[in-house]
């Protein structure tokens, strides 16, 4: 019975159901990044914080990216779980996932709230918060009602896919979308009127979370593929392990990007001491908040870039389950179109129009350096996006595919060995350029990687004898 609601994903045309899943999950994707955003450009434009709030944020930020990595790995894990049950008609077993993956969310949330709390003064440490001490009084307002929210950030997050599963995919969207209105309109009211400075930033953005974890469990309520009960909710071992192991990719793609954070941060902490206009404090924080910016700026393409491969994993696990992989083959075809597409734009936004971009970011309450190497930022740190887009979508489609140790191994490849080696060893050359020069070759030298495993599995779908 519940194989049925799913059936149309083995009938219905391949470009119609990537628009039907993508769209959605591209905008839920694209609404979770307008949250840190958003504080980010009103953080910029309030004069009594401008670049020490922004580098605050961006010391911040890969904190919350711990907690969207483990919510990724319960809710995309859950999600290709899900479909590939359904896909080959064991309802019970996609049952169980979905009741684990609540009850692991729910768990992991408190748990990583009170790490946050407990150990607030070293972490911020660690992320390269004590540039200058004002920078450091920011991080640690900002952070602390941050923490707070924690549990419902990762409950909202970890449920987005699982609902996607459920072929609601509007939901989704919407849900995420409530939270991030709430922010953007409750985020000038506290920093502006109230004056709460960061702490206004961060408690908008948590009544946002709230929001969007509360819609999240009142569907739940009344998920339609599956019947939830009390013996869902009991942790099943092999279950347990399936899913986590099908979501460790969207782990590891999420925390290996909080390893390579913290080593750019760091190392923009190191080398900014030392140069000639940044070694002096008015100027220390403006490299940490300008590389924040250009990140939040390459996080909405990534969200694009994600959503639609995102979108896919129902449609590929579903496929992938009853055995109909040139369907699978042409999907992937069309993604890589796309995402290679989306990477074009990206990249001639950020080569032609840099100043436009940062001029959002409170450019004009700024000295001359803040511009400057904003734009240098921009032009190099992004020059290669394209191969970033294609590189993070052939991650994602593997794992939907159900290969986890591929997707993981290109991954840990990039964001580890690649993006934390080449943050580390290029700064000691170039100075802060060498920062800047980290993203680009990384994507590159994991472009070359990616191209040997795409074309394999193109050879594997090709080799299928079933038709679509």
């Amino acid at each position: 019975m519940e194989q049925t609601n799913q059936s149309f994903l083995a009938t219905e045309k391949v470009g119609r159901l990537m628009q039907k899943y993508a769209v959605p999950c591209i905008i839920s994707l694209l609404v979770g990044a307008l949250y840190n955003i958003v504080d980010q450009i009103f953080i910029a434009n309030a004069d009594y914080l401008g670049s020490y709030g922004n580098a605050a944020n961006t010391v911040v930020f890969p904190l919350t990216v711990i907690a969207l990595a483990i919510a990724v790995m319960i809710g995309d894990g859950c999600c290709a779980f899900v479909s590939l049950s359904l896909g080959k008609g064991r309802p019970e077993d996609a049952k169980i996932s979905i009741g684990n993956a609540i009850v692991l969310t729910t768990a992991g949330g408190i748990i990583l709230c009170a790490a946050y709390l407990l150990f607030m003064d070293p972490i911020i440490s660690m992320f390269g918060g004590t540039v200058n001490a004002e920078t450091f009084r920011h991080s640690k307002e900002y952070f602390l009602y941050i923490s707070l929210g924690i549990p419902f950030y990762m409950f909202g997050q970890a449920m987005n896919p699982v609902i996607r599963a459920d072929g609601n995919p509007k939901f989704a969207m919407l849900s995420t979308l409530a939270g991030a209105v709430i922010n953007i309109i409750l985020d000038p009211v506290f920093i502006f009127v109230f004056q709460w400075g960061m702490m206004g930033a961060a408690i908008a953005t948590v009544l946002g979370q709230i929001v969007t974890a509360f819609l999240a469990l009142w569907y739940l309520g009344h998920i339609k593929s599956v019947q939830l009960s009390k013996t869902a909710f009991l942790l099943k071992g092999n279950i347990v392990k399936s899913s986590l192991t099908l979501g460790i990719c969207s782990f590891l793609s999420q925390i290996s990007l909080v390893a390579a954070m913290a080593a750019i941060n760091n190392m923009i902490r190191h080398y900014s001491a030392i140069d000639a206009i940044f070694g002096q404090e008015q100027y220390a924080q403006i490299p940490m908040a300008v590389v924040g910016i250009v990140m939040k700026f390459f996080q909405i393409v990534i969200s694009i870039v994600v959503g639609m491969a995102a979108g896919c994993i129902p449609i590929v696990g579903f496929n992938m389950g009853a055995g109909l992989r040139p369907r699978v083959k042409s999907l992937f075809t069309k993604l890589l179109t796309c995402e290679a597409l989306i990477g074009l734009i990206a990249l001639l936004i950020v080569e032609l129009l840099p100043g436009q971009l940062i001029a959002i970011f409170g450019a004009a309450n700024e000295s001359v350096y803040y511009s400057d190497f904003a734009i240098k930022a921009f032009r190099i740190y992004l020059c290669m996006v394209i191969f970033a887009c294609l590189n993070k979508a052939a991650f994602i489609f593997l794992q939907a595919m159900g290969k986890a140790a591929a997707s993981t191994i290109l991954s840990m490849i990039r964001e580890i060995v690649f993006g934390v080696g080449f943050a580390l060893l290029l700064p000691k050359f170039f100075g802060l350029d060498g920062v800047l020069y980290s993203m680009p070759v990384s994507d590159v030298l994991t472009a070359v990687v990616s191209a040997v495993i795409i074309a394999s599995t193109y050879k594997e779908l090709t080799s299928d004898t079933h038709t679509a």
